[in-house]
């Protein structure tokens, strides 16, 4: 169903006429063709728009719309609008409505305000949904439909949502004692007698009961996008294909599963422009103020989340919104610098994009996103960020089919896993606000601040990363889906960091990876609980201290950084430290890489490593500083690549990928206001034509797409 391969990279943005009280169709369309923009995406927030009243339907407003983008060019991706329901339906059917954690209902007036499951949703968006596909699906400007925007915003707390929780558990464990003994709930007196006596999750604290509550929320949100499938798929052409714009990390979201949904992944990669995209930017290093749960910083930021929506089906991915000007409120402002939008653009479509769309088009005059940039601003004047777009579009154009099909190179993997995010958010190894209290100590960014360390130092060490999800190795029905011997001959260097949630059947898999010749890069809190979030009884590092040649029992939390030295033969870069944990490491079998600097820490290792056989593991028994985490990928793997080589000592950054014609190609981007001049290591040619250099000069906030002469690149495997 629906075409993953486009014919053309598509590019564009989200385009609301509704939004506004003027006409400027003919005007929008032309600079949008003008711009180089060849795709738009309506509809998704304006159900009230859709269905003014119970009933009553205005279908016919988003024609013209069509028939203008069709006639100039532009396709349409048609969003169904269930992420911000009407009035009408919330006053007539207020049981509709979400309740939070304190009890009370949701009150209207931003969005996401309703339960997904209730049967009344779900009667009135089938109703709205089929009728916009039959109305629109023979449009020849329409090539796909996007569900639900941005889902799992919100845990939902409903009386009917926990009744079928219960439910749920009486499939699952038969009885309550079984639960009982399962989630330990002797603990503290809650031993079960009746399933009527569990309590509401919202008073809950016990870590057995929060997995599984979180586990059933992500459970409701794939239910509605499945049920929006399957109601589209039954009406839509077969050329038309069926997405999701994701928000990654939403809290009632696991992406890995979801992705499986749908016949093309997208999502909204907000960045920090400015001084955020510099290369050497302490804003985007652990616990930087700067850091937020919706948009990334630095360079290295832009990476990562390429990398993590393409592993969630390995293949190409759509942008479906980002930055068309300042994001954020009225207090967040600080639109790019020239060239930035263009960075940012090859950043992402070298890590596999196949569309990048903005949000929005026209700037917001009204509502809760006023002063969220716009392509074309208030004024509605083109100006500045309209002409980088439109110069980047021509760039885009330009090159053809050269840029579809990417798939980036990598030298690194490293392991995500949701479910362990959700499970370290209930019992993180820091605060939210940065101390410790047992009691109050929730902390929704703990997974993702130690995951990015890791995927951070691989960055700034000029080495590339392909991220693969927990679950597409070990399903969560314990079906192996990647067995060892086949995944280390892809995946020579694996990274678990934070991997906190662990199977015996993974901890097995991890054993027999390292003993197929892999080498095992393991970070704090890895392997510290099993799928019920129960403390595992093996020795650490993971139940893997035989091969790792280390183990440690205790962990110690930091009040401050601690300084880190090199262990003979091992050199660690100046100002390099351990943040926020230690753990009291010991090498047994294994040799120290560094040691802490301090009267008592200083006995134990920061880090291991450990040659098992034709494998290795090496053990970081801290949240490295970029420093720390770059000098040990430096002393434990081989080399970076030439082209990493050859941007040492300046603020350029080089990243690759092999397309659908077997070429690979090579972006060098400058992350600073100095102009840089950089050697290649081998002559190439400008991927959209000309003749090959040896050398190029790039301009502040510059980038220059190469490519390698075809017989040199490998398609069948990126890693390099």
């Amino acid at each position: 169903m629906g075409s993953r391969q486009p014919d053309k990279f598509r590019f564009g943005a989200a385009f609301y006429a509704e939004y506004h009280a003027f006409d400027t169709l003919d005007e929008d369309m032309r600079l949008l063709a003008e711009a180089h923009c060849n795709t738009i995406r309506v509809g998704e927030g304006s159900w009230s728009h859709w269905e003014p009243e119970d009933g009553r339907f205005d279908l016919d407003w988003l024609e013209p719309v069509l028939d203008k983008a069709h006639e100039y060019g532009v396709e349409a991706i048609i969003g169904v609008p269930t992420f911000a329901i009407p009035l009408w339906l919330a006053r007539a059917c207020p049981e509709i409505t979400l309740v939070d954690i304190h009890g009370r209902r949701s009150a209207y007036g931003s969005r996401e305000e309703h339960s997904y499951t209730y049967p009344t949703f779900r009667y009135y968006s089938r109703r709205i949904i089929e009728a916009i596909v039959q109305r629109y699906r023979d449009h020849p400007a329409v090539i796909g439909w996007q569900l639900h925007n941005e889902p799992g915003l919100k845990i939902d707390y409903s009386p009917f949502v926990f009744e079928g929780f219960k439910d749920e558990l009486r499939r699952e464990y038969g009885n309550v004692e079984e639960l009982n003994r399962q989630w330990g709930l002797v603990f503290w007196s809650h031993e079960l007698t009746d399933w009527d006596d569990l309590w509401e999750p919202s008073g809950n604290d016990q870590p057995q009961y929060d997995i599984t509550w979180r586990r059933y929320q992500a459970k409701l949100t794939d239910d509605m996008l499945r049920e929006q499938r399957d109601w589209i798929r039954a009406l839509c052409r077969d050329d038309q294909f069926i997405t999701v714009n994701f928000a990654l990390a939403r809290p009632a979201l696991d992406e890995a599963k979801s992705a499986q949904l749908l016949d093309v992944v997208s999502f909204d990669p907000y960045y920090q422009m400015q001084d955020g995209m510099l290369l050497d930017n302490p804003d985007s290093d652990y616990g930087a103020q700067t850091e937020s749960e919706w948009k990334t910083t630095g360079p290295w930021g832009l990476s990562l989340n390429g990398d993590r929506i393409y592993a969630l089906k390995q293949q190409p991915f759509d942008i479906a919104e980002c930055n068309g000007g300042p994001i954020g409120g009225s207090a967040d402002r600080f639109p790019g610098y020239d060239g930035q939008w263009r960075q940012a653009a090859w950043q992402f479509i070298l890590r596999g994009a196949q569309m990048i769309e903005y949000w929005p088009w026209r700037q917001i005059t009204t509502g809760a996103e006023t002063f969220w940039g716009g392509i074309i601003p208030h004024d509605g004047k083109p100006g500045r960020v309209y002409h980088q777009i439109a110069e980047l579009g021509a760039e885009l154009e330009s090159y053809g089919t050269t840029i579809l099909g990417l798939h980036p190179d990598y030298d690194i993997t490293i392991l995500y896993s949701v479910q362990s995010r959700w499970a370290m958010e209930c019992e993180p190894y820091q605060a939210r606000n940065g101390f410790s209290d047992a009691h109050d100590a929730r902390n929704p960014q703990a997974y993702e601040q130690l995951f990015r360390a890791f995927y951070q130092g691989a960055f700034l060490s000029g080495r590339q990363t392909r991220i693969v999800y927990d679950t597409q190795i070990i399903d969560d029905n314990g079906n192996l889906r990647y067995p060892a011997q086949q995944f280390v001959l892809h995946h020579p260097v694996l990274v678990a960091a934070g991997t906190y949630m662990i199977s015996d059947k993974l901890t097995d898999w991890l054993k027999d990876y390292v003993q197929c010749g892999g080498h095992l890069i393991i970070g704090p809190e890895t392997g510290i609980v099993d799928n019920l979030a129960r403390a595992q009884s093996h020795t650490q590092p993971a139940g893997l201290q035989q091969l790792a040649g280390a183990s440690y029992q205790e962990t110690s939390s930091l009040l401050r950084n601690l300084p880190i030295r090199g262990c003979q033969g091992y050199d660690m870069r100046p100002q390099s430290a351990a943040t926020v944990v230690a753990q009291h490491l010991e090498p047994i079998s294994g040799e120290a890489l560094c040691r802490y600097e301090h009267p008592f820490f200083g006995r134990f290792a920061a880090a291991t490593t450990h040659q098992t056989g034709a494998g290795r593991v090496t053990v970081v028994g801290t949240i490295p500083n970029r420093e720390l985490m770059t000098s040990i990928y430096d002393a434990v793997l081989a080399p970076a690549s030439v082209w990493s080589d050859c941007c040492k000592g300046t603020a350029v950054t080089h990243t690759s990928a092999v397309n659908g014609n077997g070429e690979r190609l090579h972006a060098l981007f400058n992350w600073s206001w100095d102009c840089e001049r950089v050697t290649l290591p081998s002559p190439c040619s400008p991927a959209n034509g000309g003749e090959p250099v040896q050398e190029v000069m790039l301009r502040p906030w510059d980038v220059r797409i190469l490519a390698e002469k075809p017989e040199r690149a490998t398609a069948d495997d990126n890693k390099r």
